[in-house]
């Protein structure tokens, strides 16, 4: 059996991958994911969950959502998002059915531990586009409106949908948020938030090896986002569907999944798939970067074997199909190495990679 990671979280058994649900709920940092809990592979899709008091030691928890509906009998729950109204969890996710496909269903908790599902589900039907591609719905409050992006695509050209609520289970279609053949053939896992004097735009990419997830910074009026800077931080290669969400100290908190859908199961392993270490987001001096939060600093190096550091360039020696490596002005590197897997920050977290080394 291969050794666990020290300061990632990892299932105990069986498959995870995208993070789902991050949020604060009961004074404890709460984490789900895509889960199966019958073996190492993708399959019907449950949430598990995991629960933490500083980010970095996570304790798991009894299975959040179970495919046990109608709406859910082609796939299980697929990924999403959580909100907190009223001392009550919120959980927002993609409900996979024979019969409708991908829709938008909505399940809730009073303890942050079981969870009942709303029987008026699904919330959302189908996609406004007719897609076929409708999921990963992500909610977040701006002023006193919730707002609800969902990934989508059609013919080629992808596109995050919005909709708005007043109170968590009746939406309205709100338009097409951003749409473009450039972001692929269908968005996933998007996210739409404020930072700083604007708002980020997150979402991921299909089938790009490298700099799979984009940021887009820009304005945003209450109806359109108008993006006014494109970055894409973080090289990879194991580093996908990140989500964020805000904690109690207003920090901007991302954590993507530690893994690929391409990745060879280590030898041994009867599970697969991390957590990246939680990294706080800024936008300061016109400038977004990613940075592990307080909690994990202490963990950070400068130097390491399978990292090669100069004045022009970072590199990591790697087996991995493409060359992993940022080329700039170097002025500062910390790594983050486990017992399988390795970070490097470059710069403050200008440019991040993140790379499972594990056999």
């Amino acid at each position: 059996m291969p050794e666990r990671l020290q300061h990632h979280f990892e299932p105990r058994f069986g498959w995870m991958n995208d993070p789902n649900g991050l949020c604060v709920y009961d004074d404890q940092y709460h984490a789900f994911y895509q889960h199966n809990p019958y073996g190492p592979i993708w399959g019907a899709m449950y949430w598990g969950h995991a629960v933490s008091d500083d980010l970095l030691h996570w304790e798991e928890q009894p299975l959040a959502l179970v495919p046990d509906q109608w709406y859910e009998n082609c796939g299980g729950c697929w990924s999403g998002s959580a909100a907190v109204d009223d001392d009550r969890l919120y959980l927002f996710y993609t409900g996979v059915s024979d019969e409708l496909g991908q829709t938008v269903c909505v399940a809730w908790s009073d303890d942050g531990r079981y969870f009942q599902k709303h029987r008026g589900n699904p919330v959302i039907r189908q996609a406004p586009n007719g897609s076929a591609d409708f999921r990963d719905p992500k909610v977040t409050k701006i002023g006193d409106t919730w707002y609800m992006v969902v990934g989508s695509g059609k013919d080629g050209v992808g596109c995050v949908q919005l909709y708005r609520s007043e109170n968590l289970l009746d939406w309205d279609y709100a338009g097409v948020l951003l749409e473009g053949a450039q972001y692929g053939k269908v968005i996933e896992c998007p996210d739409f938030f404020p930072l700083g004097d604007g708002f980020v735009l997150m979402f991921s990419q299909m089938n790009r090896p490298l700099r799979s997830v984009k940021f887009l910074y820009g304005d945003f009026d209450g109806a359109a986002f108008t993006p006014k800077a494109e970055y894409a931080p973080v090289v990879g290669p194991h580093f996908y569907a990140p989500q964020s969400f805000e904690d109690d100290s207003g920090r901007r908190i991302v954590i993507g999944w530690l893994y690929s859908w391409t990745k060879p199961l280590d030898e041994g392993a009867d599970y697969a798939g991390a957590l990246n270490i939680p990294l706080e987001l800024q936008w300061t001096d016109g400038r977004l970067t990613l940075f592990p939060v307080k909690a994990a600093r202490h963990l950070l190096r400068s130097e390491d074997p399978l990292v090669v550091s100069e004045p022009g360039f970072v590199e990591i020696a790697s087996d991995f199909e493409q060359p992993l490596r940022w080329e700039g002005d170097v002025r500062r590197v910390d790594i983050l190495r486990d017992t399988k897997t390795v970070e490097v920050f470059v710069n403050g977290g200008e440019a991040v990679f993140s790379y499972w080394f594990g056999k």
